[in-house]
């Protein structure tokens, strides 16, 4: 322990500092002591006892999820949501609210953003976000073709063009389907001048927002028409498929399945998302754990943002 005269000042400096929100420039001035020295002592106030900081978790709040996730998977970040329901439009509302403030803290002049297709929780995440023109300069590129049932085609470069107004950029569009119907005719729509213009920026962006799924297809993707066939589908489970990130599949590893299927599908590849600097995963519910699950161990996303009890059954499952 230090000496007396020292506690006494220490003492005296962590009550300016702590209690009387005194900076410690003005303690400096104040008590005409060098600020290093200032440092120094509220330092050694915390590691003599004299001051012990503790941090109160405000109800919802859920640190130990969000930090477990971060540990187990090597993630940069977790957000974890407290949504109370069950039902997956409200889980989507949840988690498209927190990561519309998550984005908007992600958003920086000249960036190239990448967005997905068919995911209720994104379509949320654009209704939540503020108007900003801290983007001024940024391409939002369509990660995931979009055509297909005309009635519902609408939300998949609505995603693009809404974040692209929202943020101050300009938005790419990827005028192509999302399945095609064959392999051949992938070539054909992989030779169009604005599919190739957009599929080029896929090398170059800096953030991507996708969702990920489940084997059985959400709503918005079923109903837009880019979905596998039933077969298809159960030859996909049959090989070990547990999930997708834009519509490339891979098992309960995270590794990647390689089917011919692959070759009809028009969006953005697993290997170039290991090259972006922040992959960005928002999913949640009962229905895709085990696809959220997948998605981390092949380290394909590095930020997720999900919900309570998605972060807790993933951890609770042994590695």
């Amino acid at each position: 322990m230090a000496r007396k005269d020292q506690v006494r000042l220490m003492t005296k400096i962590a009550r300016m500092y702590y209690e009387q929100s005194i900076r410690q420039a003005q303690i400096t001035e104040r008590l005409n002591i060098h600020q290093s020295t200032v440092s120094r002592l509220l330092r050694k106030a915390e590691q003599n006892g004299i001051v012990r900081i503790s941090v109160t978790t405000p109800k919802g709040i859920h640190p130990e999820l969000e930090e477990g996730l971060e540990s187990r998977f090597d993630l940069n970040q977790a957000v974890v949501v407290d949504s109370v329901s069950d039902n997956e439009e409200q889980i989507a509302r949840d988690l498209g609210s927190a990561a519309a403030f998550l984005l908007e803290s992600f958003v920086r002049a000249g960036q190239v953003i990448g967005i997905s297709s068919w995911s209720g929780a994104l379509l949320e995440m654009i209704n939540n976000m503020h108007p900003t023109q801290d983007g001024k300069g940024t391409k939002v590129v369509q990660i995931l073709g979009g055509l297909g049932n005309p009635a519902a085609q609408m939300h998949a470069t609505y995603l693009a063009q809404r974040l692209a107004v929202l943020i101050g950029g300009t938005s790419v569009l990827l005028p192509a389907p999302g399945i095609t119907a064959s392999a051949e005719a992938k070539r054909v729509f992989m030779r169009e001048p604005y599919v190739r213009d957009a599929v080029k920026l896929f090398d170059h962006l800096d953030t991507v927002l996708v969702g990920i799924g489940a084997i059985e297809p959400s709503r918005p993707l079923l109903n837009s028409g880019n979905v596998f066939s039933a077969n298809e589908r159960a030859s996909l489970a049959s090989k070990g498929a547990i999930g997708d990130i834009c519509l490339q599949y891979f098992n309960s590893d995270g590794e990647i399945l390689s089917t011919p299927l692959a070759d009809r599908v028009i969006g953005i590849k697993f290997l170039q998302l290991k090259k972006i600097k922040h992959v960005i995963g928002i999913a949640g519910g009962k229905r895709k754990i085990d696809a959220i699950r997948g998605a981390l161990s092949g380290r394909w996303i590095n930020v997720l943002v999900t919900d309570r009890a998605t972060a807790k059954a993933i951890l609770d499952r042994k590695p």
